[in-house]
């Protein structure tokens, strides 16, 4: 091997162990985030672990009473729509069943609560491998994705939840059957439904990020708008086990008016890579 060969595989070695270097730097980095990330979800499980009677009481089980708000509102809007009885019981048949119900619910309003922190913590992640035009652009992630979610949680909770509550509990096949649902189906359905519709509600966050990278346009969306439609009444439907047309539309609208807000955001993200292109061709 000639000296100029050698000296070329030392650089090429040296560029490699370098970017190795620099992949278990990131890879360390990560690692940190994740933790106070998962820090972030322990103290605040504490915190609902400590006040539970109030969680349990006033926010678990609020949707399971005649007297929740929106049980409350909805007899304003005539009899047909008033619902001053939930028809059912909550009962639980396992030995553990009440200790898991706190520790599992603690978790859930833990992670709900830490989502912005968590938020907080991706953003710091991937903030050092951005331009500076892209963290300008990209500034308000954690809050819109914050108000976002939470915005989709109360939505899930106050809307979504009671509704299908009242439906199924009082949906009878026959008047010998009686209804009583054991505590962990009774959570594990209120909380599946605020948190994918949480998550449903961070549509405007995504189209901006499938628009960044060129995936996603504008015009595009507007032009599949039609078969969106479609997509979004059958999403509607499956969040909302009611069969009524008028709730599944209360369900849908939402997610009407979210991808409109897509669109608005996916033109704006499309303009600013044209005038990037436009400039970058000029010079």
């Amino acid at each position: 091997m000639s000296e100029k060969n050698i000296v070329q595989a030392i650089k090429d070695k040296g560029k490699t162990l370098e970017s190795e270097m620099s992949f278990f730097d990131h890879l360390e980095a990560l690692r940190w985030h994740l933790m106070r990330s998962a820090i972030g979800v322990v103290v605040f499980t504490g915190i609902a672990w400590y006040f539970y009677d109030f969680i349990f009481n006033k926010i678990i089980m609020a949707p399971f009473y005649g007297s929740f708000w929106t049980y409350r509102m909805m007899c304003k809007f005539g009899d047909g729509f008033c619902i001053t009885h939930i028809n059912g019981e909550i009962i639980n048949t396992d030995m553990a069943g009440q200790f898991m119900l706190k520790l599992n619910s603690s978790i859930l309003m833990g992670i709900i609560a830490a989502v912005p922190y968590i938020l907080w913590e991706i953003w710091r992640f991937i903030k050092p491998a951005l331009l500076d035009k892209e963290r300008k652009a990209a500034s308000g992630f954690v809050f819109y994705a914050s108000i976002l979610f939470i915005l989709g949680i109360l939505f899930g909770y106050y809307v979504i939840a009671p509704e299908s509550i009242s439906f199924l509990a009082g949906y009878t096949v026959s008047a010998t059957i009686h209804n009583q649902f054991t505590i962990s189906s009774y959570l594990s359905m209120v909380a599946t439904i605020t948190l994918i519709i949480g998550i449903v509600f961070e549509l405007p966050i995504l189209i901006y990020i499938l628009a960044s990278i060129g995936i996603l346009t504008g015009t595009f969306m507007r032009k599949t708008r039609r078969y969106s439609v479609v997509i979004l009444l059958i999403v509607g439907a499956i969040i909302s086990p009611s069969p009524d047309f008028l709730t599944t539309m209360i369900a849908t609208v939402p997610l009407f008016a979210l991808y409109e807000v897509g669109i608005v955001v996916a033109s704006i993200v499309e303009k600013r890579r044209l005038k990037k292109h436009e400039e970058i061709m000029e010079s």
